[in-house]
């Protein structure tokens, strides 16, 4: 829990008590059904917890904002970013329905009230969110062409909607035909430990549904 407070010192007590709750419902959980490596375990809240916060380095979501976590596993990164952003919405969504039941226990147990999770396939995902965020699921270029269409085109935030991608390889190939339209940030630059050395968020977002005549370069 130290390394939470070490890199989001503003947390409330509320978010303090939430985090905490992690391990234990984590351990409990994962000896039920298996959603984190049982030797990672104890790995928590640098390689899992952390690692989805990285997110809120990189941007805060406004009051209201609207995100789907794609693939979201045992729940990352969309719970610890609901506790962290309590005044966001977060749609949780993995096709494996033993990892579903311990995301929504754990979002229960937590009292989010800005969390619920489904177990669907996101290409029957109709609706529009301001932001796709995942910790690598698949292929960038592949997980491109299954959100594109959730991408709401009108945005609030200090970043245009799109997609928020935690990686840990190597991007530029994966980028391919969006690379001005994506920025990589490097996490090294805002945390201390060796684990995020090679891990980057991938951001992209979509002209045709955004700014047609906005254009980033990429950082990577």
């Amino acid at each position: 829990m130290e390394i939470i407070e070490k890199y989001f010192p503003g947390i409330t007590s509320l978010q303090r008590k939430q985090f905490e709750q992690l391990f234990m419902l984590y351990s409990y959980w994962n000896t039920r059904i298996n959603v984190i490596s049982r030797k990672d375990i104890n790995n928590l809240y640098e390689r899992h917890v952390l690692h989805s916060l990285a997110i809120a380095k990189i941007i805060q979501f406004r009051e209201g904002t609207d995100l789907m976590d794609v693939g979201t596993g045992g729940g990352f990164p969309g719970i610890p970013l609901a506790i962290y952003f309590p005044g966001s919405k977060f749609f949780l969504i993995d096709s494996t329905g033993k990892k579903i039941k311990v995301v929504n226990a754990i979002i229960n147990s937590l009292g989010l009230v800005n969390a619920r999770a489904e177990q669907i396939r996101v290409e029957n995902i109709r609706r529009e969110f301001d932001f796709i965020i995942s910790r690598a699921v698949t292929n960038l270029q592949k997980f491109f062409k299954l959100v594109e269409k959730n991408i709401r085109s009108a945005g609030y935030n200090d970043l245009p909607n799109g997609i928020l991608y935690l990686k840990g390889e190597e991007v530029t190939e994966e980028v391919g035909d969006h690379k001005s339209n994506t920025r990589v940030y490097h996490l090294s630059e805002y945390f201390d430990e060796e684990f995020f050395t090679t891990k980057k968020i991938v951001y992209v977002y979509i002209p045709h549904r955004t700014d047609k005549s906005a254009s980033m370069t990429c950082a990577g």
